[in-house]
């Protein structure tokens, strides 16, 4: 299964700059010889079935820095070197290795994928960024557990209403306060839950399918707004007619007289 993701990096005066990423999700070997663990990888990753496979209550998670992910970036590389120093407080492993190969013993051996409700066993979840900004932040940003975000210089639109300590704990890009951020969740056991509850909640009022397609609705209404020609059409191109659109959505696009959102 391929799945396609478009972050928009930023609307300058000659149009809009689109970065577009193609995940692979096919199961790895050991998924495809056990049908039990191939549907349990396979399950649609969305906001609604993240929200219903939270992992146990707060007080019963495991009280770790939790993180797995590719090798897509030296930090991630580095976080594996810190949990081997603190493994009392990191769990972090590497699933795969594709850009970092040749370093594979020393950070490896790369380990199985588990399904991603899994992560939600423990308590502290290590938001690192990848090639660009980590995919998987809303859907941690949605599950009762903290999220510790890198410092990096990649965004999403919805990044500038988070606030640090508000819906995040952040960590530097170094990683070198992440152990003492660790330290400080397990020592305000309260005050870490509220800044969980804080971003589930946001999640919740901002980043469900039908706030993403609201979003999108008005990005293309602002590209479409810079344009300074009229799109050409080609000899070969084929025109793709649109269903009959009957969800219900606030963006009001089908009205001329409502743009706000």
């Amino acid at each position: 299964m391929v799945v396609f993701r478009t972050e928009v990096l930023g609307i300058g005066s000659s149009g809009l700059v689109l970065w577009s990423k193609v995940m692979d999700t096919d199961p790895p070997k050991e998924h495809a010889q056990n049908p039990q663990n191939k549907a349990k990888h396979l399950m649609t990753l969305d906001m609604l079935s993240v929200q219903g496979n939270t992992g146990p209550r707060w007080e019963n998670k495991t009280e770790k820095g939790f993180f797995r992910g590719r090798d897509s970036r030296r930090e991630r590389l580095n976080l594996i070197k810190l949990g081997r120093k603190h493994p009392d407080l990191i769990d972090a492993a590497l699933t795969n290795f594709f850009f970092f190969r040749d370093e594979m013993e020393e950070y490896g051996p790369k380990i199985p994928h588990i399904s991603f409700f899994d992560f939600f066993k423990f308590k502290y979840q290590i938001n690192l960024d990848g090639t660009v900004a980590a995919y998987r932040f809303p859907y941690l940003l949605i599950s009762d557990a903290v999220v510790f975000k890198h410092e990096s210089p990649y965004y999403e639109h919805y990044y500038g209403d988070l606030q640090p300590w508000v819906h995040y704990i952040p960590f530097k890009l170094d990683l070198s306060d992440l152990v003492e951020k660790l330290q400080w969740a397990k020592s305000h056991d309260k005050e870490a839950h509220k800044i969980s509850q804080n971003a589930q909640q946001y999640a919740r009022e901002n980043l469900m399918s039908n706030d993403l397609y609201c979003y999108h609705y008005k990005l293309f209404k602002e590209y479409a707004a810079r344009l300074n020609r009229k799109p050409k059409i080609h000899a070969g191109m084929e025109e793709v007619h649109q269903p009959e659109d009957k969800m219900k959505c606030i963006c009001h696009r089908f009205s001329s007289g409502h743009d706000e959102f």
